[in-house]
């Protein structure tokens, strides 16, 4: 018998299955579809030049190989980065559970309660360790969380400080590299000037509307800072500071000593290094900043009966609704990875935190005292877990390699960061190398007391909460971790339907190596020929995504698909200067794109001018042809997202695109449906000059309720030179622009699974996989459309990979929201399709390739369900106030309670449908009351006894 290929474990169909879904769209075959889906003049004419898919038997023995040409040193390296102890239960029950890392945002909060939880334990542990009143749920790293702090403290300058040009940034010098080159990128197309000096010449800059500070710094020193921010806050100066979050164990926390804002990374709290991420950076506030804070805050609401319930607040600032006014772009987060680290202090709780961070240190003070009894010039007078010394390292570096030891070599010393798994005996051979290159025996007695000032020391107690103290043994954690996933749903459900955010297959396969320890153990900035299992991925799956796209070179370096629209819009421009064209900023933008496109645009410093669509769904050319010419001589580039957000195939993208190549600007093509390209077609040929790809949609990284997600960027030849650069290890083009992510190559650890995705498939299995999603779409469209109008089609009647269908009717009929039917969806055991995007009062539904026709039909069926209870309204046999729809969803307290006053049955309410009862998903919570949540926005997890009356008599 022949051994399964993989693109059929990928894709739900079988050849016979296939079959009775092509009769049911009317075609005779896969290829009749595809001809009446994309248009003739943009197909490409044979098969992409990649090789045939692995077994997956094979692919494990491919990638175990590679793995082997990685070469885990013991790395000292710090900035950022540090080595850590995931808790098995952690790993296991979280980081490698579909129930965790397939869910999807949680904008459903009703079936999103358990990570929900996660997160707020998140943020009330950033809470506590910075002593700052507001937390959001994590932002993508260190490095963009510096450049957001700064764009915060910008935009939320009074209208006095506006008029007066107050635009200056102060940083000290010694942050680390990579933010420091972030914040450069960030600031030069917003107009913000950076002044950058030493901490004790900060407070005499002028004109500043901000400062940030690292703390501890750079090279390990930790500095009292009170007196600075005191003279910093008399001139009306914010001030934002980087803090390691293990130090503030024992650091004085900044928000004692008046931050207006600290972030930074929670990477050692149980994340690997993964070469670079997916980590989750923290972003804490004063409460001035509430309504200024990017990212997503999970907050405390009730939901229709009163019932505590969780939520993410203040929504309403989400890019898809904001575009260009829009101020940041945070519609990736890191979820999986806070929820890890969240975990990793539910774990350890307040008094396990404090021992990490007390042993980090001593060994730190180990090291000081034996370099300094060997004769070494140390810098730092105090510190936490990073030492620098003065004086020339080659000879040291010599005998550190030969060790396999890595330490951080600069033109003036030496740096050494000590980190959690750091042992007594890893310090003793540190310290021999140090002693043989002094020609000095080395010390016998390692003292290690720690040395920190009592000014320096924290005396607050942090990590209070009762779920920080409730979980030690590893059968308590693995149950309340275990009690959180069931709240939700997730792929391990059902399918979940959503338009524009490719919900399909994460195969294990793909995801085993991201746990291998020579993928995740390596630091980001070790030596590159430490990394050479990394070096031949990239250079392999660079080269397919070139082959995918029909484009010159790509970058792996922004970690969103957010960043990638960023990342490729700096190329643009830094292309534009490079010709003289610095008059180059004008960016046209269609109706129907990505809230994500404007809001991008104008962090680039673009000017965005809206292009309409037609009745159709269409660019309306007209009005482009007329934009152009207002705009031509201004215009820097035209974004557009193809197949269109609408679920077409526009037959006029290859006149769009040559109107703008004729207008002197550039196409940029949003890869956010880019699963309905591959191997039909690509942007290249649709005439793009860059384009971003998400692989958490396209190339199957899974969605993790909300990141990691990674945004490559490939571009045309002619953009090549421009691609995003690093400060640490030599990335990007010959005139690359300043980073856009903290790492050279992204969140280099999950590039391992679209890089297993394409190896598995191959060409051949990628084509497959986008005539499969094709066709379920299309399946969809025509058991659905019946019921539900479907808003826009092709000329030939067909939709792409996804559909609108158009629920405004209804609340005429019989007052049902879309909002409504979503909740109803979850009675069904379905998340909602996307609501009221890209037009409002619309269902955008995407069924992707790896669904059965099973699932489909249990869809399907839902949908009808639901349509025939909306028409039981419309003609008056259900009532129009009290019914299914409009107290949906059911929850099992309230279905099994002994007071049912209702206008329909409790089976109705709860089964449905006959399957329903052999597999049924339970909400924890009924409807949430999104407005209470923002009236009293509570963000931490303190004793529910402290507010829970106050919110049941507003309620």
């Amino acid at each position: 018998m022949k051994e399964t290929t993989f693109v059929r474990r990928h894709i739900g169909h079988d050849e016979e299955t296939v079959k009775r879904a092509l009769e049911t769209v009317g075609c005779d075959t896969l290829d009749q579809l595809i001809g009446e889906t994309i248009p003739a003049s943009i197909r490409l004419k044979k098969d992409l030049p990649l090789d045939e898919g692995l077994l997956e038997s094979q692919y494990l023995d491919h990638i175990s190989r590679l793995a082997d040409k990685n070469q885990v040193y013991k790395s000292y390296l710090g900035q950022g980065y540090y080595d850590c102890i995931t808790p098995s239960p952690i790993l296991r029950n979280l980081f490698e559970n579909p129930g965790w890392y397939t869910a999807y945002t949680p904008y459903q909060a009703e079936i999103s309660q358990g990570r929900l939880e996660s997160l707020l334990n998140f943020q009330t542990m950033v809470c506590d360790l910075t002593a700052m009143p507001l937390a959001n749920a994590s932002l993508l790293d260190e490095a963009t969380a510096a450049a957001e702090a700064m764009i915060m403290f910008y935009n939320a300058r009074t209208k006095e400080e506006v008029t007066q040009g107050k635009n200056t940034f102060a940083v000290a010098e010694n942050c680390f590299p990579q933010t420091l080159d972030l914040l450069k990128t960030r600031a030069i197309p917003l107009g913000i000037e950076l002044v950058v000096k030493p901490s004790n010449e900060l407070a005499g800059v002028n004109n500043a509307f901000g400062m940030l500070l690292q703390y501890p710094d750079g090279l390990g020193l930790v500095e009292d800072y009170k007196g600075l921010v005191d003279e910093a806050h008399k001139k009306q100066i914010r001030v934002a500071v980087a803090s390691d979050l293990m130090s503030l164990a024992l650091l004085v926390p900044p928000g004692e000593w008046g931050a207006d804002a600290v972030f930074g990374s929670s990477q050692r709290f149980g994340v690997p290094m993964g070469y670079g991420g997916p980590h989750a950076a923290f972003f804490a506030v004063t409460e001035d900043f509430k309504r200024f804070i990017p990212g997503r805050i999970i907050g405390v609401s009730v939901d229709k009966l009163g019932k505590k319930a969780l939520r993410m607040a203040l929504q309403t600032r989400e890019q898809h609704i904001k575009r260009e006014r829009a101020t940041s772009n945070i519609c990736t987060s890191q979820v999986l990875l806070a929820n890890m680290a969240g975990m990793y202090a539910v774990y350890h709780g307040p008094e396990g935190i404090r021992f990490i961070a007390d042993r980090i240190h001593r060994r730190a003070t180990m090291v000081s005292n034996a370099l300094s009894a060997l004769g070494y010039e140390l810098r730092n007078s105090a510190f936490f877990d990073t030492l620098f010394i003065n004086g020339e390292g080659d000879k040291i570096r010599e005998l550190a390699e030969a060790k396999r030891i890595n330490l951080r070599y600069t033109n003036d010393g030496i740096g050494i960061s000590v980190d959690e798994t750091t042992t007594e005996e890893d310090v003793r051979q540190l310290i021999a190398v140090f002693a043989e290159a002094s020609g000095k025996p080395a010390p016998a007695d390692l003292s290690g007391e720690g040395i920190l000032p009592g000014s320096l020391k924290r005396t607050s107690a942090f990590l209070t909460h009762d779920v920080f103290n409730s979980h030690r043994s590893e059968t308590e954690l693995m149950r309340y971790i275990k009690k959180l996933e069931n709240k939700d749903l997730s792929l391990t459900h059902s399918m979940i339907p959503l338009g524009s955010c490719t919900m399909k297959l994460n195969a294990a396969t793909q995801l085993m190596p991201v746990s291998f320890r020579k993928f995740n153990g390596l630091h980001p900035f070790v030596p590159v020929e430490q990394a050479q299992g990394y070096a031949e991925i990239f250079r392999d799956f660079e080269k397919a995504l070139c082959v995918i796209t029909g484009f010159d070179s790509v970058s792996l370096q922004p970690n969103s698909g957010a960043q990638g629209e960023y990342a490729g819009l700096m190329v643009i421009r830094a292309y534009h200067e490079s010709r003289g064209d610095h008059h180059r900023n004008v960016a046209l933008i269609p109706s129907s794109a990505h809230g994500t496109n404007p809001a991008s645009a104008v962090m680039a410093g673009m000017s965005v001018v809206i292009v309409k669509c037609d009745e159709k769904g269409n660019i309306d050319l007209e009005d482009l042809k007329a934009k152009i010419e207002k705009h031509k001589n201004e215009l820097s580039c035209f974004m557009v997202t193809y197949p269109s957000t609408h679920g077409v195939f526009e037959e006029s993208i290859m006149d769009v695109t040559k109107m703008i190549h004729e207008a002197g600007g550039q196409v940029y093509m949003d890869g956010a449906n880019m699963n309905a390209q591959v191997g039909l077609t690509n942007p290249a040929t649709i005439g793009a000059d860059v384009c971003h790809l998400n692989l958490h949609k396209t190339f199957a990284i899974p969605h993790g309720g909300g990141g990691p997600g990674m945004g490559p960027i490939g571009v045309a030849a002619h953009l090549s030179p421009f691609l995003p650069g690093h400060p640490v290890i030599k990335t990007g083009g010959d005139h690359g622009i300043t980073a856009i992510s903290a790492a050279p190559w992204g969140s280099a650890s999950i590039h391992l699974i679209s890089y297993a995705y394409i190896k598995l498939l191959g060409a051949k299995g990628l084509r497959a996989s986008t005539e499969a999603a094709i066709l379920n779409a299309n399946y969809l469209k025509e058991r659905l459309e019946k019921y539900y109008p479907v808003l826009y089609k092709g000329t030939k009647n067909r939709v792409a990979h996804e559909m609108i269908l158009d629920c405004r009717p209804f609340k005429r009929n019989a007052q049902i929201e879309v909002e409504d039917i979503a909740k109803r969806l979850i009675d069904y055991g379905f998340h909602a399709p996307t609501v009221s995007f890209p037009v409002a009062g619309t269902l955008m539904i995407e069924p992707t390739e790896s669904e059965s026709l099973d699932e489909l039909d249990r869809f399907c069926e839902a949908m009808i369900s639901i349509r025939q209870e909306i028409k039981d309204i419309e003609e008056g046999k259900a009532d129009a106030v009290d019914n299914v729809l409009k107290n949906a969803p059911h929850t099992v307290m309230e279905v099994s309670g002994d007071k049912w006053d209702h206008a329909y049955s409790r089976s109705q309410a709860a089964f449905p449908l006959p399957w329903l009862t052999e597999a049924k998903y339970w909400p924890t919570v009924k409807r949430v009351d999104n407005a209470q949540g923002d009236r009293q926005l509570i963000c931490t997890c303190p004793p529910m006894e402290a507010y829970e009356e106050n919110l049941l008599e507003q309620v």
